[in-house]
């Protein structure tokens, strides 16, 4: 799976618009090491690294790492210091020395080996230390893939894993993670110029890799009429549902 990390950047920047809320939550310390997994382009990690952070961005995606890293190149001396980025699995990772918090924003959702990605997290974890993180909940995005399960004819079409709260906690429970604070939200986000097309074809193109580019601009149409209660005053918005949780590594 690969992206098109400058498009992403150009035309996705609520991505990471929204996920600043979550910062204030995960309240950085100088001098902390932090990991934001599932960095993007890099944006959240340097924000984090303001703090006098020291932040390591990872992310599996090559063109993503190598987006931020040019994002990042003039920084001023004192942040850049702070801040570096590598290509690694979330589910799959390890660090050479273990981080006081680690920050994901909209990226757990992409990692279908849920579960070892809760031990990866806890094993990258300070015995006391901190998770804070957003991804898709459950019902994230349903109206969009009701509609796409329509037109495509392709049955309970959801890539992305979705939990609940009380999926999501037990798992990261038995990884070891204590879970202080879970909720589960609609936020139904506008999809700026790039429209539900554009959300389609980043997001979900890859998984309707068979089909031709004649037959994908006509699968997204058919979508677009199927969907058309998501257009609203004028504009796409996504029926986003986001699951935000903090945790923290137990002593046990």
């Amino acid at each position: 799976m690969s992206w098109n990390s400058a498009k992403y950047q150009a035309q996705f920047s609520y991505v990471w618009e929204h996920g600043e809320s979550l910062l204030s939550q995960l309240n950085p310390q100088p001098g902390e090491h932090i990991l934001d997994l599932g960095c993007g382009t890099g944006q959240l990690s340097a924000q984090i690294a303001q703090s006098g952070a020291q932040v390591t961005g990872l992310d599996s995606d090559s063109a993503m790492i190598e987006q931020a890293k040019e994002n990042n190149s003039t920084s001023p001396p004192d942040a850049s210091s702070q801040l570096r980025f590598i290509t690694g699995d979330a589910a799959a990772f390890q660090l050479a020395q273990p981080v006081d918090a680690i920050f994901s924003n909209a990226a757990l959702h992409w990692v279908l080996n849920a579960e070892a990605a809760a031990h990866c997290m806890a094993n990258a974890l300070v015995q006391g230390g901190r998770v804070v993180l957003e991804m898709g909940g459950k019902g994230n995005v349903k109206t969009i893939l009701s509609a796409l399960e329509q037109v495509s004819g392709r049955k309970s079409l959801n890539p992305w894993y979705f939990p609940s709260i009380g999926e999501y906690a037990s798992l990261l429970e038995a990884a070891g993670l204590s879970v202080v604070e879970a909720r589960l939200f609609d936020r139904p986000t506008p999809l700026g110029k790039a429209g539900l097309a554009g959300w389609l074809t980043m997001f979900s193109q890859r998984f309707f890799s068979e089909l031709t580019a004649a037959e994908w601009t006509t699968l997204v149409k058919e979508t677009e009429t199927v969907a058309a209660c998501l257009h609203q005053d004028g504009q796409w918005v996504a029926d986003y549902r986001r699951l935000r949780v903090m945790a923290v590594k137990r002593g046990d």
